[in-house]
């Protein structure tokens, strides 16, 4: 650090702080000191700092599965915000066993500095006993004074979809639900029963699905062979695409006879077969401020707080008029 700090002509301190992040560096120094760290080959020595500040510059990433597109666009989002703020990411996957007391334990033997829950794990993290001293922001949960909260406005997406389908004539909206116990899930539920009610529409039973494509494709098949069913909204993209399918191997033209909404926008979402209707979550987004809300209360201790990100609809050719 002292050769760093003399070859761009800063102090000591100066070099820490463009080390740790510090936005009390003008942009010029920063890149002078930048400079001169590629110029020496220097690389922090990440034991020795952590033997230094008490921290290592890792934060964990719990999450039920990384199976699902949601979830594995997350850990990229919550990666790639990491790195740029110096950052590592370790992660814990609980596969079916749910043992999320395991996961802190495991983290808290690898010494991270903070943790994000994801989605289903949000659950299984408000009903279990988080140790005291491991920092915490869940992404997707209601609020919870012992966590910092991320989340989409996941109720505000699924009215958005909803009240398009009703704009275009449809009488009523049938829903692809996603697994009880999540958080994410109940929310667009609420928001689908919300806008039904408010219209008087009829609210049908909804079919549960897993997140999968071929949960979607099963729950597509029971909807297909009812001729009533003119517009369905699936609680995410993967579910659509099967009910896309399903609607497809019934002989049941998309918008023509049915028009399907989805909810994430996954980077394949305009190229389903038809491009699909769909509200989009902005992982990228969400996964910035997760990590800005965890390493903010690593690095000053402030107080947990609780964000809520837009959802946007984007229309797409999957959705149409009611056929007459």
């Amino acid at each position: 650090m002292a050769d760093v700090a003399a070859r761009a002509g800063v102090s000591g301190q100066t070099v820490s702080r463009v080390l740790n992040g510090s936005p009390r560096v003008d942009p010029g120094t920063r890149a002078r000191v930048e400079a001169a760290m590629a110029e020496l080959g220097y690389r922090p020595h990440r034991a020795a700092r952590a033997l230094r500040t008490g921290r290592t510059q890792t934060i964990g990433l719990v999450a039920a599965t990384l199976a699902t597109v949601g979830n594995s666009r997350m850990l990229q989002a919550v990666a790639d915000a990491a790195a740029t703020r110096g950052y590592a990411v370790t992660v814990v996957t609980l596969g079916g066993s749910g043992d999320i007391a395991g996961a802190f334990a495991r983290l808290r033997e690898q010494g991270v500095d903070g943790a994000i829950v994801l989605n289903e794990a949000t659950d299984l993290a408000r009903q279990a006993a988080p140790p005291p001293e491991l920092r915490l922001v869940v992404v997707d949960s209601p609020v919870d004074p012992r966590f910092g909260i991320v989340q989409v406005d996941h109720a505000a997406g699924a009215r958005a979809a909803v009240a398009h389908l009703l704009a275009l004539g449809h009488r009523t909206v049938h829903h692809v639900a996603g697994p009880v116990g999540s958080f994410a899930a109940a929310e667009r539920e609420r928001g689908w029963r919300e806008v039904l009610g408010q219209a008087g529409a009829a609210v049908p039973e909804p079919q549960r699905g897993d997140w999968s494509a071929a949960s979607g494709h099963a729950a597509g098949l029971r909807l297909a062979t009812d001729t009533d069913v003119t517009a369905v909204f699936a609680a995410n993209d993967q579910m659509a695409l099967g009910v896309l399918r399903a609607l497809a191997e019934a002989g049941r033209d998309v918008p023509g006879a049915v028009s399907v909404v989805g909810f994430d926008d996954v980077t394949d979402a305009a190229d389903y077969r038809p491009p699909l209707t769909t509200v989009r979550q902005d992982f990228d987004a969400l996964g910035a401020r997760a990590v800005a809300l965890l390493v903010a209360g690593i690095e000053s201790g402030t107080a947990v707080a609780a964000e809520t990100i837009p959802a946007e609809l984007v229309v797409r050719a999957s959705t149409g008029p009611a056929p007459r």
